[in-house]
């Protein structure tokens, strides 16, 4: 499936629009990676632990956009938009939100 954040592709006349498709997923962040990230705060530095946690969390909602996308008939996604929240009490928990436009190409 091709993905893409601009409202099409080069090449490409999109002949069908299937709708909007979204995924989502919400990661709790534990008090060890918290503690570590404060850490990284004082003496600088990127956190390891939550650029994981993040990236897990987008690939998952991809892959969950990409999942409807093809159910509905769709080979290509575009105007993809990704967006990141924290969420809960004390914003323990990050939540990464996708969607995009359903497309055949």
């Amino acid at each position: 499936m091709i993905l893409s954040t601009t409202p099409t592709i080069e090449g490409h006349a999109i002949r069908e629009y299937k709708g909007v498709v979204t995924g989502e997923t919400i990661i709790g962040a534990n008090a060890v990676k918290d503690f570590l990230a404060s850490i990284r705060d004082v003496i600088g530095g990127r956190s390891g632990s939550y650029e994981r946690v993040l990236a897990e969390a987008r690939e998952t909602s991809m892959q969950e956009m990409q999942e409807r996308a093809s159910n509905l008939g769709a080979n290509a996604i575009v105007g993809i938009d990704i967006d990141y929240e924290t969420i809960g009490q004390g914003n323990s928990m990050i939540m990464v939100a996708v969607s995009g436009t359903a497309i055949v190409i």
